[in-house]
């Protein structure tokens, strides 16, 4: 038996050729061949405690069945499925870390339930007519970046029998404001004179670009919102795109720098619902939430409204970048502020 640090991973040579012919989806794959993303991720204490409680402690849903791990990684929800009674697993990646997840499924003598394939879901062919769950990290930052979720639906409507499980199966995105003037004066502002030299430019580009981070509680001016709602059992890849409009409430007299988005998922066929959320009340997820700082600032007294839309598309050229439009509109004390922004979440 081997040890996967004795593995050596046959993707990492590649010739000027090989390179130069790489696609935005081959970047994709080959990122999720580096191991500090799998150890991020399995570090995650409320991610993966989260897939563990759902899957082991609910051992009825799992004895005997057959399970489709997507996007396997690892393999870790693949061995907690094994754990749980499944009669077979088939774990699914394309990423080059499927080779040190076929040694980890030997290295734990779960080889006789637990097969890696590595592939494209959408290319591959399973030795089953249909699975009777599926489980999936599908998540991304801002919930849909990287359109992992595709893939979730075309393994669902291929491959799910009638009545069988997704786990998880709901997520729900939300939208609030908050305060943040130290940040955007570091990291906005800064731009406008660079020892001496306009580089405002900059700016303009930098304000377009979505910031992944954790946000100061003490930062929050209004109550979260729900933005958009997914069901896997019924969502389509069309409604993936989507345009929703929201209002915020605001709590405190303050100015309004920034919107922050973040989601949480469901494991709602569980026996004792299991769910966690990537809220910033929330303890630390890998995915932090993601803050789309406004063009102006805006002073806001408590019980303001600010009324807005937000339009999430995929992007044409790279579709699991986001395209993300935000329209806001404010108004207070007899003045009111229209603004419109596009985003790219790359």
């Amino acid at each position: 038996m081997r040890d996967c640090e004795d593995v050596k991973d046959s993707n990492v040579v590649q010739t000027k050729n090989d390179v130069l012919s790489l696609t935005s989806v081959d970047y994709y794959f080959d990122s999720y061949s580096h191991f500090g993303i799998h150890e991020e991720m399995l570090k995650d204490s409320i991610r993966t405690n989260s897939y563990r409680r759902a899957i082991l402690q609910n051992k009825h849903l799992f004895k005997d069945k057959i399970v489709l791990d997507v996007g396997c990684g690892t393999g870790i929800l693949s061995l907690f499925a094994a754990q749980a009674g499944a009669s077979k697993v088939i774990g699914v990646d394309c990423a080059g870390i499927a080779t040190q997840a076929k040694i980890i499924v030997e290295a734990n003598n779960m080889g006789d339930v637990v097969t890696i394939i590595q592939g494209k879901i959408e290319e591959i062919e399973l030795d089953v007519d249909h699975v009777d769950i599926i489980i999936s990290e599908w998540m991304g930052y801002f919930l849909l970046y990287e359109s992992m979720l595709d893939t979730v639906i075309y393994a669902r409507d291929k491959w799910l029998a009638k009545d069988g499980v997704i786990m998880p199966d709901i997520a729900n995105l939300y939208v609030m404001a908050i305060e943040d003037t130290d940040y955007r004066q570091d990291k906005i502002q800064f731009w406008d004179n660079v020892y001496g030299f306009d580089f405002s430019c900059i700016k303009e580009l930098a304000l377009t670009e979505p910031l992944v981070d954790n946000v100061p509680t003490d930062g929050i001016i209004t109550h979260p919102v729900r933005l958009f709602n997914i069901d896997l059992y019924t969502v389509t890849k069309e409604e993936l795109d989507f345009e929703r409009p929201f209002q915020l409430k605001f709590l405190r007299n303050d100015y309004c720098h920034a919107l922050v988005v973040y989601f949480d998922v469901i494991f709602s066929k569980t026996h004792t619902k299991v769910s966690f959320t990537t809220s910033p009340k929330a303890k630390y997820t890998h995915w932090k939430q993601t803050v789309f700082y406004l063009y102006q600032e805006m002073t806001v007294n408590e019980g303001d409204l600010l009324s807005g839309v937000m339009k999430v598309n995929r992007n044409e050229k790279n579709p699991r970048d986001l395209d993300i439009e935000v329209m806001t509109s404010l108004s207070t004390e007899g003045d009111e502020v229209n603004q419109k922004r596009m985003y790219r979440l790359r």
